[in-house]
């Protein structure tokens, strides 16, 4: 996904662009610290104390440079406008976080009044059309059967959570000025690997990246992919 969001970043800004990004539920800090690695600033919202340590003791080992592009504040999506002024960012990801969000529209409204005209807001989201997938591909009849007609579902960490629907995103970034540019599935093949798994070889990996990355361009195998990657444009 991170090539994904790359060229997504490289079709909409000009090349060299040092680009303002607001990354919300930014955990650990992994896809902040690549940005800011890659020269642009970043500012990442945690509600998660726990998460949020870990994420500065990430940054602290950086590089002068890099830690004075980041910024780290505790707080959730649906504080944007307290801690912003509209149109502040470029770049607004929310990746992650909205299966913790039972009614997320007026959360993404306001991210998008986030973004400066032409700005990108990336979302990542389970994939409430294909719930079945993962239980189905694991012999769990009864869990497929139960996953059918619901948005529902139990994560890895046990909880609770809730998926989206490409539709349904489809019109709420049509209705919060962001409407829909790209999209993508993900984790088309490798839903039911193990977290901990060792990795294959380099050879081995590059070709399932590969596999991945086609499956997750084309349908009809990116309908059914775990999880969703969708850029909407701010108009």
């Amino acid at each position: 996904m991170a090539r994904q969001l790359d060229e997504q970043i490289a079709a909409r800004f000009p090349v060299g662009q040092r680009l303002r990004v607001l990354d919300v539920g930014t955990g650990q800090g992994t896809q902040a610290l690549r940005l800011a690695r890659a020269g642009h600033t970043v500012t990442g919202l945690e509600s998660d104390p726990e998460m949020l340590r870990v994420a500065r003791e990430a940054l602290s080992t950086e590089p002068e440079g890099i830690r004075e592009r980041v910024r780290l504040i505790e707080g959730d999506g649906n504080e944007t406008g307290v801690h912003f002024l509209p149109g502040s960012f470029d770049v607004v990801l929310c990746h992650g976080v909205l299966m913790y969000v039972q009614e997320p529209d007026a959360m993404l409204a306001g991210l998008a009044r986030m973004l400066a005209p032409g700005g990108l807001l990336s979302l990542l989201v389970r994939n409430a059309d294909a719930l079945a997938m993962r239980p189905g591909l694991a012999g769990d009849w009864a869990g497929a059967l139960s996953s059918f007609d619901t948005d529902a579902y139990t994560n890895r960490l046990g909880l609770s959570v809730r998926a989206d629907r490409l539709d349904t995103l489809t019109r709420t970034l049509d209705g919060i000025a962001a409407p829909l540019h790209a999209w993508y599935g993900v984790r088309v093949f490798t839903d039911n690997v193990p977290n901990d798994v060792q990795l294959p070889a380099a050879d081995e990996l590059d070709r399932l990246l590969a596999a991945e990355d086609k499956a997750g361009r084309a349908d009809p195998y990116r309908r059914v992919a775990a999880l969703l990657h969708l850029c909407g444009v701010r108009g």
